[in-house]
């Protein structure tokens, strides 16, 4: 019940800014929109294969929204009051994570639906691709939570940017790997997006067969590490928050 009061709490504080929801929603949409109509001959641009890249971009927003909202809790001392409160540092990690969940949801909902309509055909993949992509923006929400919980308000949209970069340009949702030369090319496979737009392509596309052990993983070891740093840091901070 605390939990899920806390999570209530972050989703009033997250919906108060109505302008930067619909931007890291119409971006990923515009970018979808725009590339089917480019009609870019390449495989990479065709529906089926650059939706789990766009859904992954959307993604990135959410670090950025997760990094804000800790970053300003704990610039207004609200965590400083939660400090004396019973709740343990996980409950409070799990109170933003359900919080964001409504967010990851319309985002996905959305993306699929503008796909379907530019002529991706639906299957219950679809849906089996939205739940799954939830498991996987836990990576994105831990990583906004690592972010909000060292850095400022205003250094951690900085610092949040250089996430979306990287998903940019390190997923293959934009350029092929093959393209980008052998030595990033490998980069790319041991960074985790790279990974999460291949275990959402595989589901959305049937097509299990594309998603290699390698790409699973990366993808658990990268999440479970940045959960559990997240954790940690979070906790520290608190701490050293309270002495002060």
């Amino acid at each position: 019940m605390r939990i899920l009061n806390f999570a209530k709490r972050n989703f009033k504080e997250i919906i108060r800014d109505p302008l930067s929801i619909i931007f890291s929603v119409l971006l990923p949409l515009f970018l979808l929109f725009i590339f089917k109509q480019i009609n870019i001959p390449n495989e990479s641009y065709e529906l089926q294969n650059f939706t789990p890249g766009i859904v992954v971009f959307g993604f990135s927003f959410i670090t950025l929204f997760t990094a804000m909202l800790i970053s300003k809790d704990r610039t207004t001392s609200l965590l400083v009051r939660l400090g004396i409160s019973p709740m343990r540092p996980i409950e409070y990690i799990l109170g933003y994570m359900l919080s964001i969940i409504p967010l990851i949801i319309i985002q996905d909902v959305l993306f699929f639906i503008l796909a379907v309509i530019l002529g991706l055909s639906f299957s219950i993949n679809i849906i089996w691709a939205i739940l799954v992509s939830i498991v996987v923006a836990v990576l994105f929400i831990a990583t906004g939570i690592i972010i909000g919980s060292m850095f400022t308000e205003k250094a951690s949209s900085g610092i949040s940017s250089i996430v979306v970069q990287l998903v940019c340009f390190t997923s293959g949702m934009y350029f092929p790997r093959e393209l980008l030369g052998e030595k990033f090319a490998k980069i790319c496979e041991y960074l985790p997006f790279e990974s999460c737009v291949t275990i959402i392509k595989g589901i959305m596309n049937n097509d299990l067969e594309i998603i290699s052990t390698r790409n699973i993983t990366v993808f658990c070891i990268y999440t479970i590490v940045i959960l559990v740093i997240s954790v940690i840091i979070f906790k520290k901070k608190m701490i050293s928050d309270n002495k002060y």
